[in-house]
């Protein structure tokens, strides 16, 4: 039943999406063997694929970090902003140590902002009750402008963005480049790789893991049992916003090269809420999902070539999933009523 649930959702949101290309005069087994033929058999596609996963599933791993401890952090968004502004910044400001100094510390700068982003809404709701989803939807909006402003006054270059970060301190690569006709896939997926079995680690591994698990499935009794509950739903926000960081250090670093000045949110974060729900918050069920968004995104460019869908169609496709992810109720009860009438026949 755990792995039923997303495999259903999925299938029923690409048959729902089918349906309103039918609808809308298109042909929905072109657009979608356009979609997979572009992934498996373009390297190009394939490429760009991974390296949209990367962000997606850092992302994937701070919303389903905070779950597995009883918290939701819809503040991903901003924690990204930060961290590829700080890791940005510290490539450029500390320019001149070789890459192997320079690379990682730009990394954790990113994670470390990330993380410091997460605290305070952690804080807020370990001392004063402040519910997470209220504060961290605030910290979105600050990081959104704080960003912006901060690359104006401090950063700025031509272009309304911050200038390009040096090359000892890019995740960039030729040999991934040449590998992939030209993608811009870079050294990131191993951050995210670590990143994956991290968390696994943390929180099924360790002591600390069965804490925060503890404190999320029941506060008052893990307090009963001595744990210090305001301490951990800190460290869980924390460690949520580092992983949220890093996803935007991937893109400052790997990506982009640089940070431009946003005037809405990347959306990045928040698609990692869909991609925690449709993954039932475990690390595989992140990747998995983080694949199979990043590859309806970039499928769906090729999509509009080949069938002439529009690339926003996707986009529905997409809500339609989560929305069957959100009804798992109804897939329940429609599998067991099933399941009855087979038994009874």
């Amino acid at each position: 039943m755990t792995l039923l649930i997303p495999l259903v959702s999925v299938l029923l949101g690409l048959l729902c999406g089918a349906v309103i290309m039918i609808a809308g005069g298109y042909n929905p087994l072109l657009a979608y063997g356009s979609i997979i033929q572009s992934i498996f058999l373009q390297p190009y596609y394939a490429g760009e694929t991974i390296r949209a996963m990367i962000p997606l599933v850092l992302s994937g791993l701070a919303v389903a970090f905070a779950f597995r401890t009883g918290l939701f952090n819809i503040g991903v968004e901003g924690q990204l902003m930060v961290g590829w502004l700080a890791s940005v910044a510290c490539a450029i400001e500390l320019d001149g140590p070789p890459k192997f100094i320079l690379l990682p510390l730009s990394i954790i700068a990113g994670g470390v902002a990330g993380g410091l982003w997460g605290y305070l809404p952690g804080l807020l709701k370990a001392k004063f009750k402040v519910h997470e989803v209220i504060s961290t939807i605030m910290m979105n909006y600050i990081a959104l402008y704080l960003t912006a402003s901060l690359i104006r006054n401090f950063l700025y270059t031509q272009g309304e963005r911050t200038p390009t970060i040096p090359s000892s301190a890019s995740l960039a690569s030729n040999f991934l480049a040449n590998l992939t006709q030209g993608s811009r896939l870079h050294w990131g997926f191993i951050v995210a790789i670590i990143a994956v079995v991290v968390m696994w680690f943390i929180l099924w591994r360790t002591t600390l893991g069965f804490e925060l698990r503890s404190v999320g499935f029941s506060p008052d009794a893990s307090r009963y049992a001595g744990m210090n509950v305001g301490r951990n739903i800190v460290l869980s926000m924390v460690i949520s916003g580092i992983f949220a960081g890093l996803a935007g250090a991937m893109e400052g670093l790997g990506t982009y090269q640089y940070m431009m000045i946003n005037s809405s949110f990347t959306g990045i974060g928040f698609n990692g809420i869909a991609v925690a729900l449709l993954g039932m918050n475990t690390p595989i069920g992140v990747v998995l999902a983080g694949a199979l968004f990043a590859g309806l995104q970039t499928g769906g460019l090729t999509m509009q070539a080949v069938a002439g869908v529009p690339t926003d169609l996707i986009q529905v496709v997409i809500a339609l999933i989560i929305f069957f992810v959100g009804s798992s109720y109804v897939i329940k009860w429609a599998w067991l009523r099933l399941s009855r009438r087979g038994h009874q026949s």
